[in-house]
């Protein structure tokens, strides 16, 4: 949904939500959102962060509200949301909230091909991940702790929550992963140590893989 957006660059979702706030320039945006974690959040390339502003304004998103110069500094543009850009802007996150998309991750290309490596091997690279998981999740659910603490309202945590709970989803499973590796229960651990102790992949393998199985 939001890949047919005028600006689809997520940079652009994070400068909307933070110049709904009041007018302010580009400099002071980033400022807002770095210390805010949105880049964190979301995928953020800085490097077109003034493209992303200057698209923003050619569709009329936001629009120029003045110009500003304090002390030494050079003259800055302040900018302000436009009814469209308020619109373009809960639109957008009512495509986001609403409509899962499969987001692939660097884990789940390793793997698709884990099979390369002896089942011992992806065991103990798979115990390893999951304590730094663990450390992860430990850290996070402090983070979360002291801010309740703190009085941040809950309203500003729940993408945390959401990445907390994403981390104890993916540990569960890579817990139990390799439990079933360590354990010998996994289905096909034998034809697949034969593999790795002759050189030759196994005829049922060869097989599948030459007819390209896929579950897409």
């Amino acid at each position: 949904m939001a890949g047919r957006r005028k600006v689809s660059n997520l940079l652009g979702l994070a400068v909307l939500a933070t110049v709904i706030e009041r007018p302010m320039h580009p400099y002071e945006m980033a400022r807002l959102i770095r210390d805010r974690g949105k880049d964190r959040d979301m995928s953020v390339k800085w490097g077109s962060f003034y493209t992303v502003v200057r698209n923003l304004e050619k569709h009329g998103f936001i629009a120029v509200e003045g110009i500003a110069r304090e002390g030494a500094h050079p003259e800055r543009t302040i900018y302000r949301i436009t009814d469209a850009g308020r619109a373009e802007l809960a639109g957008w996150v009512r495509d986001l909230v609403a409509t899962p998309e499969r987001e692939q991750s660097g884990f789940q290309a390793g793997l698709s091909v884990s099979g390369v490596l002896p089942p011992e091997e992806l065991a103990g690279l798979l115990l390893r991940r999951l304590a730094l998981l663990e450390e992860d999740i430990a850290a996070q659910r402090e983070m979360l702790d002291v801010s309740c603490r703190e009085g941040v309202p809950r309203l500003f945590l729940i993408e945390a929550e959401y990445e907390l709970a994403v981390r104890e989803a993916e540990a569960s499973w890579v817990r139990a992963f390799a439990e079933e590796l360590t354990t010998g229960s996994f289905p096909g651990l034998p034809m697949w140590r034969a593999w790795h102790e002759s050189g030759q992949m196994p005829p049922e393998v060869a097989e599948l893989a030459e007819r390209g199985l896929t579950t897409d």
